[in-house]
């Protein structure tokens, strides 16, 4: 694995100094809502698959629901917000990352560090409720993404895209978890799905990107070893995920077709990447096909199991 050199100094102060003059948008970009919408869904689709593979309802379940919806995103965010912190140094150079309060010192480093705490231990109280394995799970999710990838391998290596994956694939486990402490194989079906689905995602953002995170010294694999290896890689992961919706035959035979469908048009534009030179353009229609995949997936999972789990028992 190849690594690349860091300063790992940090500036000691932000460049302003005011610490209580806060907004809703500073917060947002604090806390990154964005992360936490796409994961509080993944954990809702958890959460939903286990009512339905248990013959449970979500009228009896509905409290739980809540439980586990506030506590994932207070988890999530905890992690958002000390990724922010510890990442300052690197965000200054980035376009994309340079107006956070955690660079521009409209937030106080020391009010960030305690917003991140404080959100990760209510989060992980609030998951409690609902089961000490969903809390557990909670857990090792933000272990994952505060510990190994922000501090020991988003710096070193170019498989910090696959360990960050690790994080983002927890939260359908944390739902099923709440439901289901055993965790059925379909569970970590769901894990796999969001696993492997990341890194063509990720990676699709960092051809994007690849300036700015040459300029922070990050070792993306298009830094490391260019656009062509980069895109093979992305094929490879694109391509595992066609089997996956066999696996899920119990959701019947259109949930079967309409994700196989999603996967061949994704792999189509995979390999369309290979005989273009317009490699931004490209990651772009990659990127937003990524989104609409994962979200076509998860909402068809509800739409099918709608009529059993919302049954009345």
């Amino acid at each position: 694995m190849d690594k690349m050199q860091l300063s790992s100094e940090k500036p000691l102060m932000a460049t302003k100094t005011k610490s209580t003059d806060w907004n809703w948008q500073e917060l947002k970009s604090l806390l990154k809502i964005g992360i936490i919408q796409s994961n509080t869904m993944t954990a809702f689709a958890g959460f939903w698959l286990a009512l339905f593979y248990t013959g449970a309802s979500f009228a009896t379940h509905w409290h739980i629901f809540l439980v586990v919806i506030i506590g994932t995103a207070f988890v999530i965010a905890g992690g958002c917000v000390l990724n922010n912190y510890y990442d300052r140094d690197i965000d200054q150079v980035m376009q994309r990352t340079k107006t956070r309060p955690s660079v521009t010192g409209s937030i106080s480093l020391s009010h960030i560090l305690m917003i991140g705490m404080t959100l990760t231990v209510v989060g992980l109280l609030i998951l409690s409720l609902a089961s000490w394995q969903a809390a557990v799970v909670g857990a090792i999710g933000w272990f994952s993404y505060v510990i190994l990838y922000t501090m020991w391998s988003k710096r070193r290596y170019t498989i910090n895209t696959a360990i960050g994956s690790l994080s983002g694939a927890i939260p359908p486990l944390i739902g099923w978890a709440a439901v289901d402490p055993h965790l059925h194989p379909v569970a970590w079906l769901l894990f796999f799905l969001v696993f492997i689905w990341q890194t063509p995602h990720f990676l699709a953002i960092a051809i994007k990107k690849k300036e700015e995170y040459q300029l922070a010294n990050i070792p993306m694999l298009p830094v490391v070893y260019g656009d062509a290896i980069t895109k093979r890689q992305m094929l490879i992961y694109i391509a595992c995920l066609l089997p996956l919706p066999l696996y899920f035959i119990s959701l019947g035979y259109f949930f079967l077709i309409v994700v196989t469908m999603l996967n061949i048009g994704w792999l189509v534009l995979a390999v369309k990447g290979l005989f273009t030179d317009q490699h931004k353009q490209w990651a772009n229609r990659m990127f937003i096909y990524s989104l609409f995949y994962l979200t076509s997936v998860f909402v068809l999972m509800i739409i099918v199991t709608l009529p059993e789990v919302m049954v009345f028992r």
